[in-house]
This record gives C-alpha cells, sequence and structure tokens, in this order.
C-alpha cells in the first residue's frame, strides 16, 4: 500500500552523515528505500561494501517527529585509472527518496551533500548510472549539472538501458589546471 504523497514536509527534516553505529537502527530501512525504487537487487554486502568503506560520502534524510529514514544516497570515491591521467572519481551508487516526500528538494539536497563531500576530498569527478526511463531522476542530475556521456544498452537485469552521467568538478584540460594552481 503507497502512502499519499505528503503536501508538505514534517518540519525541519535532519540531513546527517551516516555513521556505522547507526547500522542496526537504519540499515534495514536503507535496504527497504532503495529495494522499493531501484532496479537492481543488492544483498547486504554491497550495502557494507559502500557504507563501511565510504561512510563519509553518505547521506540519510530523516524524519524529524521520529527519525525515520525519509531518503538516502550512498557514494563512493576511488582513483579510477582508465583516464589518462588518472582521476579521483567520486560515484553515486543509489539514491532513493520515500514516494510520500518526493518533491520537496530531499534528492537534490543530498545529492548536492554527496558532491559537496567528494570535492572536499578533492575528486575530479562524479558519475553515475540511471534508467533511461527515469525522467525525474534525469532532470534532477542535469539541473545539477550532469552531462550524459554514454547509453548503456540493457544496462540492467531488468532490461533496460541506462545513462551514465557525469559531473566534472576540475577541468580535463591539464593546462588548466596547472594555470589553476
Amino acid at each position: 500500500m503507497e502512502l499519499a504523497r505528503a503536501s508538505e514536509l514534517p518540519g525541519e527534516l535532519l540531513y546527517i552523515q551516516y555513521d556505522h553505529a547507526l547500522e542496526e537502527k537504519y540499515l534495514p530501512a536503507i535496504r527497504a528505500l532503495i529495494s522499493k525504487d531501484l532496479s537492481e537487487p543488492y544483498s547486504i554486502y554491497v550495502y557494507r561494501y559502500f557504507l563501511y568503506q565510504w561512510a563519509h560520502l553518505c547521506y540519510m534524510a530523516l524524519n524529524p517527529v521520529d527519525s525515520s529514514l525519509i531518503g538516502v544516497i550512498i557514494c563512493k570515491l576511488e582513483h579510477h585509472a582508465s583516464h589518462s591521467p588518472p582521476t579521483h572519481r567520486g560515484y553515486i551508487a543509489m539514491l532513493a527518496v520515500s514516494s510520500a516526500f518526493r518533491g520537496h528538494g530531499i534528492a537534490t539536497a543530498l545529492v548536492k551533500m554527496a558532491i559537496d563531500a567528494m570535492a572536499e576530498r578533492n575528486a575530479d569527478e562524479v558519475v553515475l548510472e540511471t534508467e533511461e526511463t527515469n525522467i525525474p531522476a534525469m532532470r534532477l542530475y542535469e539541473r545539477l549539472g550532469f552531462l550524459r556521456s554514454k547509453k548503456l544498452h540493457r544496462y540492467y537485469l531488468n532490461g533496460n538501458s541506462a545513462y551514465r552521467l557525469v559531473l566534472l568538478l576540475k577541468s580535463t584540460d591539464p593546462e588548466a589546471n596547472q594555470q589553476s594552481d
């Protein structure tokens, strides 16, 4: 049973960085929220892979009334050697907001927090994949400056195609980067 869409938020949302001490309380809710919206079935190990290594890049939006989970973003940041020179690549692995609370800027706030955290850690770029049919997600990311870099045919297990989106945080021109130093 789907909840009716909230016409207004229940007050000032709490945005917090994920912490390992919160696993028992929030990991089941994170898994439930993401599995409801994303087409890939992720095991507990996938969540732990991201949350154990990059908790500092994962954020939650909580209801101020009862501290229940309303939204979450899960990210990572690694060196990516396929570019020359190698880049420090941020990656948005998962983003979900409870359907009852969509349309209030929660996803935008979570993505901006994650981008800022990655930029503070010297990310050169942030990438992600999203289903080509997920128009609201495409609009959100493109509004934030992401560009479509590649179409990935039949990328998801459900057979849907995806777009890889990229947000450049630093110039890819080595001369431009030297001039800004």
